[in-house]
């Protein structure tokens, strides 16, 4: 297990761009996380894995405000988050999100799903948010067609790259992407994958992703970093996973039934 302290001078003196410092949450007496640290550096591209039910959203939820945690830090840029309704809004304003189901509203045009925190947010003319929307469209690979349609008339992938293309409109310093990969067949993911370090590097961006795809972990991480029992317990170079020494990190890695890592299964045998 890489500590804390390793993991900021790693990142060098400098206040890392996201911290989440001995973060805690349970929910009716279940601990979910358990005191969890991670540091994110500015520019950085970093993966967290684990288990289905682990803590992966309850640590991103906490992180955007929509979770308080029972204990713990939450500072992006050094300001404590966590209990601060003003620097919260504030800090979402720098933020771009991609959901895991792509989250768009099915009565809007994809345009306006893409120009949403352009209008709602920054209160941008609907022309001008249009015109960034289609050319942020094109950075994902859509044309311009694309942009009256609704979303019910789009394919996983595309509505996808429209979720992308909304994350990023607003060129954020920070996104967040949950699950990115969920959902669709090799190829596409792989497209998704391409997009998001392309579209990252581009802006810059410092970058948190939770999935369970390593495929996925493996092309887009600077670093991975893995939960179990509430807290994180390994964490390095995206190169090095492979040689973690940690039979967790390797059993999960591998996709093994048997090793530390005990899914419960019910008497009928459902997990």
């Amino acid at each position: 297990m890489s500590a804390p302290s390793s993991a900021r001078a790693a990142h060098g003196a400098n206040e890392p761009k996201i911290a989440l410092r001995g973060l805690r949450k349970r929910f009716a007496g279940q601990v979910v996380l358990d005191g969890l640290d991670l540091e994110i550096g500015s520019g950085e591209s970093v993966v967290v894995i684990g288990c289905s039910g682990v803590g992966k959203s309850v640590m991103l939820k906490c992180l955007l405000g929509l979770l308080h945690p029972d204990a713990g830090s939450v500072t992006i840029d050094g300001e404590e988050l966590a209990g601060n309704r003003a620097a919260r809004e504030a800090a979402m304003r720098r933020i771009g999100m991609l959901f895991q189901n792509s989250a768009l509203f099915d009565s809007l045009p994809v345009w306006e799903n893409v120009a949403f925190g352009l209008i709602q947010a920054q209160g941008m003319a609907r022309r001008e948010a249009r015109d960034i929307a289609i050319e942020t469209l094109a950075q994902v690979g859509l044309a311009e067609d694309s942009a009256d349609l609704y979303p019910a008339a789009l394919s996983g992938g595309m509505r996808k790259r429209v979720g992308l293309a909304r994350a990023i409109a607003t060129r954020p310093e920070i996104i967040f992407f949950d699950e990115p990969t969920t959902g669709l067949d090799p190829i596409m993911a792989d497209v998704i994958n391409d997009l998001i370090v392309a579209c990252t590097r581009e802006l810059g961006a410092t970058t948190l992703t939770i999935t369970h795809d390593m495929t996925s972990a493996r092309k887009i991480a600077d670093r991975i970093a893995m939960i179990h029992d509430g807290t994180i317990i390994w964490q390095g170079p995206a190169g090095e996973i492979d040689e973690s020494g940690n039979a967790h990190v390797e059993q999960f890695i591998n996709g093994r039934a048997d090793g530390p890592i005990r899914l419960a299964v019910a008497a009928d045998g459902r997990a």
